[in-house]
């Protein structure tokens, strides 16, 4: 079995690979600038002090000099490198935050653009909060610690090990202060970033629990005032909040450590070096120019550690974000082209021919069963059964939202897997039971069929669908503007409105997944005789609770727990179908009741 290759984040460093090298080669002439500051101090301290015979460190060309011109040379000299340090520090800066932005813009991208490619299988694998989250909070964190990649863990160590070599240059005997105190820290910042990485990993993962209260909340917002539930909303997210400040607390009591320890160690070192470095003097093996530099260096050394430790922290916080970002970057769609593609589906006949179908690929948890069904082109097909009967889970076979199980599936005599996914799902029109509009104007809305359709065609197809009605009551009829998820219209609007955009696509097969529940019974027959008389050669498929909705057409298959209990005429199935004579009497008798 060929191996799936795995996608890295570093791919994602395309287009900015320039300002991510310039970056790293900034900072390390800005840390050559300030290695060699403290010599250039030390030789200042040097020349001034008269009572220490003159010793250069850097700057032994002015050996010879008088004091006073020497003392001013060595000064524009120190600025000179102040100013250089200073200019590629910006530059680093510059170029990291370029670099930074580029990264998480192509991660970004690239999950987008993956999360689009995904099966509705590979969409229920998520949760839609995670996916906000992974795209939001997860890329920021990777963003933060890509930038301190490139710009403080390449300055930190490169501090860290120039200051040690300045510092073993000056005093052997001194410098081997840092030979205890930096392993022990590194022990010591090991073990903490250890523990805290497991915290963060559990805090993210609340972080989706967080979001998909939010998001529910919001979204459902008139049906949680309406039920008066804003206590419990507000007990949901105060406990999902609550987890995370667990997870968090846990993670930064940890983290807290690093500076009081840093802090520790510093003033250990200064310490240290200014009881060894006078008592050097004394015995005169060193002199005071060079202690003020290796005490700069010291300063050095150890903000390099709690640069590092910085480093770590961030590093150990994104690496759980960029676990979670690669899962989506990694996951493969479950409904993929084949080979050699079908570019062209001939008409609209369907044939099921012993379908079985799982969520999972479950033998043991199937929810549809040995599904046998012949459809030809043009026919209108009725759909009806109980709640919790699969007929959405049918219908979305057609198009390959779901892949079958087992058996065979041929629209237009030919197997739905030998098609190009694009062509056939422009050949079918799905109007879901959750209808779904955009914000924008209903022109708009309208074109989500057909990017290229006139106005003429919109305004036809939103006659057909008894949309045109309503629409042209608006003061700026198609132009008008729908919020977001269609809630400044009705929901019997809505729904009209999403019929009309289904047929735009001019399609070869229309399914309405219980897509006139919200309309009357008058607009629904309308809807169907319009359907009837102005596109005969498209294959109808309408799935309804009203036997009114589906009473008219060729055939009516009834379905129970996930199989067909019976296929026929309206008729054919009130004499042989006790199930569809069961509905049809319960509405019947309660429509004479409501008379």
């Amino acid at each position: 079995m060929e191996q799936k290759k795995k996608v890295g984040l570093i791919s994602c460093v395309k287009g900015y690979w320039g300002s991510t090298l310039l970056s790293p080669i900034c900072v390390a002439i800005e840390v050559i600038m300030e290695i060699l500051i403290p010599l250039v101090m030390a030789d200042i301290v040097n020349i001034i002090d008269k009572d220490t015979e003159s010793k250069f460190y850097l700057l032994s060309f002015l050996d010879g000099y008088p004091a006073q011109k020497a003392a001013v040379i060595a000064a524009l000299i120190l600025m000179g490198f102040a100013l250089i340090s200073l200019f590629f520090g910006i530059l680093s800066g510059i170029f990291s935050a370029k670099a930074s932005c580029g990264y998480a813009r192509n991660i970004r991208h690239n999950m987008y653009y993956k999360i689009q490619d995904f099966s509705f299988s590979n969409i229920d694998k998520f949760q839609t909060s995670s996916l906000i989250t992974r795209c939001t909070t997860d890329v920021t964190n990777v963003q933060n610690s890509f930038q301190m990649i490139i710009r403080i863990a390449v300055r930190a160590p490169f501090m860290l090990i120039f200051a040690c070599i300045m510092s073993f240059t000056l005093n052997k005997n001194l410098a081997m202060i840092f030979v205890y105190i930096i392993p022990a820290l590194a022990i010591i910042l090991f073990l903490i970033m250890r523990f805290s990485h497991p915290n963060f990993k559990k805090m993210f993962r609340k972080y989706d629990d967080l979001n998909m209260v939010v998001q529910e909340n919001i979204g459902g917002q008139r049906t949680v005032k309406a039920f008066v539930r804003e206590n419990e909303e507000t007990a949901k997210f105060c406990k999902a909040s609550a987890e995370i400040k667990k997870y968090a607390s846990r993670a930064e009591k940890l983290l807290a450590l690093n500076n009081p320890l840093m802090q520790m160690a510093i003033y250990v070192c200064m310490c240290l070096a200014s009881y060894l470095g006078a008592k050097y003097i004394v015995l005169d093996q060193f002199d005071a120019g060079a202690l003020s530099s290796f005490t700069t260096y010291i300063m050095q050394i150890l903000m390099s550690l709690m640069m590092l430790s910085m480093v770590l922290v961030m590093i150990t916080m994104s690496r759980a974000s960029a676990d979670r970002i690669r899962e989506i970057l990694n996951e493969e769609s479950t409904i993929k082209n084949c080979d050699n593609p079908v570019y062209e589906v001939p008409d609209g006949s369907i044939e099921f021919s012993h379908v079985d179908f799982s969520y999972k690929n479950d033998e043991d948890k199937t929810v549809l069963k040995d599904i046998n069904i012949s459809i030809k082109s043009g026919q209108t097909v009725g759909i009806i059964g109980g709640t919790g009967s699969a007929k959405s889970s049918l219908v979305n076979l057609i198009p390959r939202l779901y892949d079958i199980t087992s058996g065979s599936l041929k629209i237009g005599g030919i197997e739905v897997k030998d098609y190009d996914i694009v062509t056939l799902r422009d050949a079918v029109s799905v109007v879901l039971q959750k209808n779904v509009l955009f914000s924008g104007t209903i022109n708009s809305n309208l074109r989500w069929g057909n990017m290229n359709a006139t106005d003429e065609e919109l305004e036809h197809a939103a006659k057909l669908a008894q949309a045109d009605e309503f629409v042209s009551r608006f003061p700026d009829k198609y132009e008008s503007h729908i919020e977001q998820g269609g809630s400044n219209v009705s929901g019997g609007q809505r729904q009209r409105l999403c019929i009309a955009r289904a047929l735009v696509k001019k399609p070869k097969i229309l399914i309405l997944d219980d897509s006139t529940s919200a309309v009357d019974t008058k607009t629904d027959a309308l809807i169907r005789k319009a359907f009837k008389e102005e596109i005969p050669d498209t294959t109808k498929i309408i799935i309804a609770q009203r036997i009114s909705s589906v009473e008219e057409c060729d055939q009516i298959i009834v379905l129970d727990d996930g199989k067909i209990s019976g296929i026929g005429t309206h008729q054919e199935l009130l004499e042989n179908n006790d199930i569809y004579r069961e509905v049809y009497t319960s509405q019947v008798k309660g429509a004479g009741a409501r008379e």
